[in-house]
């Protein structure tokens, strides 16, 4: 009996490790194979690195992803981290969001709203 007592608190620590943090980990690691496992041509995806592109080709281990028009790269398959619902997700700088646009002729300017290649603060010789 003392011995099932003196065990007992090491047994409730580990049964509670395994409730919180690795059936919710097995879970969510389950989930992303099958997300990884069930993509289709078109399919649009976003990379783990937080490129978003369209599932162009597909191969065992390998994806090619389509990131611009014409611009085709190629991925693994354990890159892909989120399939996007629709096109009406939108893109980290849609302008719909709130993102800043860059177009071409845009000029970027320092913190200051200043020409950084102008400031006083600026040592080089």
């Amino acid at each position: 009996m003392k011995l099932l007592a003196d065990i007992l608190p090491f047994l409730l620590i580990i049964a509670v490790f395994w409730l919180l943090i690795l059936r919710p980990q097995r879970r969510r690691q389950q989930a992303l194979l099958a997300t990884q496992r069930a993509l289709t041509l078109g399919t649009e995806v976003m990379l783990t690195s937080g490129i978003y592109g369209t599932v162009a080709s597909l191969d065992e281990e390998t994806i090619r992803l389509e990131v611009a028009p014409g611009t085709v790269v190629k991925v693994a398959r354990q890159a892909i981290v989120k399939v996007l619902d629709g096109p009406d997700e939108p893109g980290p700088f849609d302008p719909g969001t709130g993102g800043t646009e860059i177009t071409s002729g845009t000029e970027i300017t320092g913190s200051t709203g200043t020409d950084p290649r102008t400031d006083s603060d600026d040592q080089r010789p």
